[in-house]
């Protein structure tokens, strides 16, 4: 699989669809207008308690809705009632989001899992079975990874890393997904996408051999500093001159 001369490297990525004040993050408006400018889309896919698998970036509502609560608590039923934030936009579920792409532009699906594994991977996979456009998954969690490199070693899998500074996580897990030490047993990757304000660094520069994306590019300057250290850049606020 050369992925050096695929989709994750010939154009930038839009970061959750091409948003701005007036168009939410991962909303069917964003992704329009990101098919609309031909760029790929970056997504973010999570479980809800029904088993749909919906697109949302974060584990509240309180951000992009303005509503308490949490994502994973609501229904299908329930997303008709929210709108998000500023708009009339709903939640999308990613099938919603499936019809609306269907294969203008490939997809590059976050998938956001930090529970057991297993019930939100396979539903995602199931959704993709027949989808005839261009797509990749990337996850933090190398065992998201690995459960994709087991049911569905045809897609490719990006290993997402950083630094993690202000996370909620253990000095151990920062210290292994910082440095991505479960990629060659866990993960097995074939691509990495790296916190941007840390390219280049000593732990990207050990996988020559995989495309490195890097994430979140917000800014002309930016976009200029990293990607002589990079394959490709997931943007967001600007459109970067290539």
């Amino acid at each position: 699989m050369d992925l050096f001369n695929s989709w994750l490297v010939e154009q930038p990525i839009a970061h959750r669809g091409l948003h701005d004040k007036d168009t939410p993050e991962n909303s069917l408006a964003a992704f329009s207008k990101a098919i609309e400018a031909g760029y790929p889309i970056e997504l973010d896919v999570r479980l809800i308690a029904d088993g749909t698998v919906v697109v949302f970036h974060d584990n509240s509502l309180s951000r992009l809705t303005e509503n308490d609560g949490y994502i994973k608590f609501l229904n299908k039923e329930d997303l008709k009632y929210l709108t998000l934030k500023d708009s009339e936009e709903k939640i999308p579920t990613f099938e919603e989001v499936l019809n609306l792409v269907n294969g203008q532009v490939p997809l590059l699906i976050e998938v956001k899992n930090e529970s057991k594994v297993g019930q939100l991977e396979s539903k995602v996979i199931e959704l993709l079975k027949d989808y005839k456009g261009e797509y990749a998954v990337q996850s933090f969690n190398p065992y998201v990874l690995e459960y994709f490199y087991k049911h569905a070693p045809s897609i490719p899998r990006g290993q997402l890393a950083g630094y993690f500074k202000g996370e909620k996580l253990t000095f151990f897990k920062k210290f292994a997904l910082k440095r991505m030490l479960l990629n060659k047993k866990i993960s097995r990757p074939d691509f990495i996408s790296y916190e941007a304000r840390h390219v280049p660094n000593r732990f990207t520069r050990k996988y020559k051999k995989l495309p490195l994306l890097v994430w979140t590019v917000r800014s002309e300057s930016e976009y200029l500093r990293v990607v002589k250290h990079c394959d490709n850049v997931i943007f967001e606020n600007f459109e970067p001159i290539i």
